[in-house]
């Protein structure tokens, strides 16, 4: 046999460096997958909570440690999701599971870095209610990062609440009263020298629900969770007198479980980082709409592509009908403010 005839011969039966098996598409089940809920992400590892009783009768819950698998690609896992989890269950500092599927997301809060950023950003996933925390004093409140965060809410079908801090230092009236035409649910805290009063009204709202608290640095977010998750230990910051800005102290997002008078589990809260800035570039104008259900159906006779601040807008006649009662100037005023948000125009 010559030199060149042997050559190809060892070509053919040369074991390919990744094995020699045929590759498919098809991926395992994994059928006996345990479904854990993400509580903490930090650089590609996820904390994971597996259920009391999941891994056997007796077994109580366990935090597991765990990675993504390759089939899971590209796909963001955030805190709040529902994963399978295969591998290493074992829960111990050594101990390393797979994350191989995410289970359907029930709801799905979203950002852009900005208003012409087209890349959306998920923040958490499977929340029930959006907590905007804003400060009344000490920094100046923010009303537009408060609309940008309500249509935030709207959009992913979030209940949104509204938790004013530092009352001790401003009447929150004047500001509350720019949102009761949208009938906003809020809380209003305050220092005091034995700690804060409110945050009992605050632990109520967030009875057996999984709760999302955003708002921008300082403001007091990261204190508030401290409250009501003794042993949070979420760092707390202070003010620049020069920029009125807060620093950044809770670095990522986590989830935190709220227990009742009784020691009951009572729900979740989600503490995120400091936001300077919500984008909503993803956002559709009639998702917002829908959560203004005496003004949408105005909408009908509204031309093609109407923005709802043009002259030709039909939710002007409406309102001016009496279709949305006597409250209806003020709801739509407040409507145009929250799109004039989206848009990233000062109306």
């Amino acid at each position: 046999m010559s030199r060149r005839e042997l050559d190809e011969a060892d070509i053919r039966v040369r074991p390919s460096r990744r094995g020699s098996r045929p590759r498919t598409k098809e991926r395992p089940a994994h059928a006996d997958a345990v479904v854990a809920m993400v509580i903490g992400v930090d650089r590609g590892r996820y904390t994971c909570l597996v259920p009391k009783g999941v891994l056997g009768k007796k077994e109580p819950e366990r935090t597991v440690t765990a990675m993504k698998a390759r089939e899971i690609g590209r796909t963001r896992v955030v805190v709040g999701d529902d994963v399978a989890l295969v591998g290493d269950l074992a829960g111990g500092p050594d101990a390393l599971a797979r994350i191989v599927r995410i289970e359907e997301r029930r709801s799905v809060l979203r950002r852009t870095a900005d208003d012409t950023d087209p890349y959306e950003r998920i923040i958490v996933a499977n929340a029930d209610q959006l907590v905007i925390v804003t400060a009344l004093a000490d920094p100046e409140p923010r009303p537009r990062m408060v609309d940008r965060c309500l249509v935030a809410a709207y959009d992913a079908d979030l209940e949104p609440l509204l938790a004013l801090t530092k009352a001790d230092l401003v009447d929150p009236a004047p500001f509350l009263a720019s949102y009761a035409p949208l009938e906003v649910e809020h809380v209003v805290t305050s220092r005091t020298a034995d700690g804060f009063t409110g945050l009992d009204d605050l632990r109520a709202r967030l009875s057996g629900k999984v709760s999302v608290l955003v708002g921008h640095s300082g403001v007091g977010k990261s204190t508030l969770v401290n409250g009501l998750v003794p042993g949070a230990l979420r760092a707390t910051g202070v003010v620049n007198d020069t920029t009125g800005r807060g620093r950044h102290t809770s670095t990522n997002a986590v989830a935190l479980r709220l227990r009742g008078a009784d020691g009951a589990d009572d729900g979740w809260v989600i503490d995120t980082p400091g936001i300077r800035s919500f984008g909503l570039a993803h956002i559709d104008v009639d998702r917002i709409i829908d959560h203004f259900p005496d003004l949408a159906a105005g909408t009908d006779e509204c031309p093609r592509g109407c923005t709802h601040d043009e002259e030709e807008c039909a939710l002007d006649a409406w309102v001016a009908g009496g279709h949305a009662g006597a409250a209806g100037p003020s709801r739509l005023a407040s409507l145009r403010r929250l799109l004039s948000s989206r848009s990233g125009e000062e109306h």
